[in-house]
């Protein structure tokens, strides 16, 4: 650094806080480190007795916290994001569409562990709204080393760290199984709850249809839908492991290959993940979707509504995490199921 003086200081950048005092008024910083002196600046360093500043000496090789935060921007922001100003070294990234985060995980590790610079996000694989705040970045001293930021950006490679994928309108068919419900016994309460769930991301549900266990009649159903033009379909009931229980069997029957039945989460133990030509999710529900507020379908929905590609590594990850400790006041997704 530098010494200055006050009056011929504008544009340079002040490396260390400057604290104002007025008696019985106030006492607090009114120039943090890293503020660039502008002229309307001059006035009021000079009432608080700075003649003369400290300031920032470029050096080459070394870049400011404010040009550094720029960069570590850049590594993260894609589609579907703005950037708030830079300010002391630090850069938010706001959700400019609604859609699914996503995160390169291991590389923001390794850019972390870089030292003297931080990114901090939601976690990945969640929903986001737009004006949502999905991270923000810092340099943490006033100047960095130009070849860090560069090891950084190597780091990252050419595709940012994050990204927003938009959801997309889909239709959907339900089928609910079960003689209990297909006979009239009971009511149907399955139905509803899903047509809300797939309410929060405007899916067209095409119709839903109620049969009894008969396999064969349930990949019928399946398969008409998909004619009818479903992109998504959601069977439930029929999920358990007792003899009447024949989803996942008539599921399969359809032809399409299933990914996991069974997912280490709570609730959703008896969940199915299957795709019909590789490519349209069947999806097989068990019980608690009726009753619990959030679930693993709850999980897996925003994947399948951007078209990620659910993997038996994917299902299998969920376990950590996966307990939903069934809060009285649910503020999911702002909490630990499923992260």
């Amino acid at each position: 650094m530098k010494k200055i003086k006050t009056t011929e200081a504008v544009g340079n950048v002040i490396c260390h806080d400057i604290t104002q005092i007025i008696k019985g008024e106030k006492k607090d910083v009114a120039f943090k480190k890293g503020h660039i002196v502008t002229e309307e600046d001059i006035p009021v360093l000079l009432s608080i007795g700075k003649d003369n500043l400290y300031v920032w000496e470029k050096k080459e090789g070394m870049l400011h916290e404010n040009e550094a935060a720029e960069i570590l921007c850049k590594i993260c922001k894609s589609d579907y994001m703005s950037a708030t100003k830079v300010k002391e070294g630090k850069i938010e990234l706001i959700a400019a569409e609604d859609g699914l985060f996503k995160i390169d995980i291991e590389k923001l590790r390794k850019i972390n562990s870089l030292g003297e610079m931080m990114i901090a996000t939601r976690h990945s694989n969640f929903p986001v709204k737009k004006g949502d705040k999905l991270a923000g970045t810092r340099i943490i001293p006033l100047v960095i080393e130009q070849k860090k930021m560069d090891e950084a950006v190597k780091l990252a490679g050419d595709k940012p760290l994050m990204e927003i994928l938009p959801f997309i309108h889909k239709k959907a068919g339900i089928v609910t199984t079960g003689n209990e419900v297909f006979y009239g016994r009971i009511k149907d309460t399955f139905g509803p709850v899903i047509r809300e769930k797939l309410a929060e991301y405007n899916v067209e549900v095409l119709g839903q249809k109620i049969l009894s266990d008969d396999p064969k009649l349930i990949t019928e159903a399946i398969k008409d839908f998909i004619k009818e033009g479903a992109e998504l379909i959601i069977c439930t009931g029929g999920m358990s492991v007792d003899p009447d229980d024949t989803t996942p069997t008539a599921i399969q029957n359809t032809g399409a290959k299933i990914v996991s039945y069974g997912a280490p989460v709570l609730p959703g133990a008896m969940f199915l993940l299957a795709y019909y030509n590789d490519a349209l999710p069947v999806i097989g529900l068990p019980g608690c979707v009726m009753y619990a507020k959030r679930t693993i379908f709850d999980l897996v929905l925003p994947r399948v509504m951007v078209n990620d590609k659910i993997t038996l590594e994917d299902i299998a990850n969920l376990g950590h995490g996966g307990l939903c400790l069934s809060c009285d006041i649910c503020t999911f997704p702002n909490c630990g199921f499923g992260k």
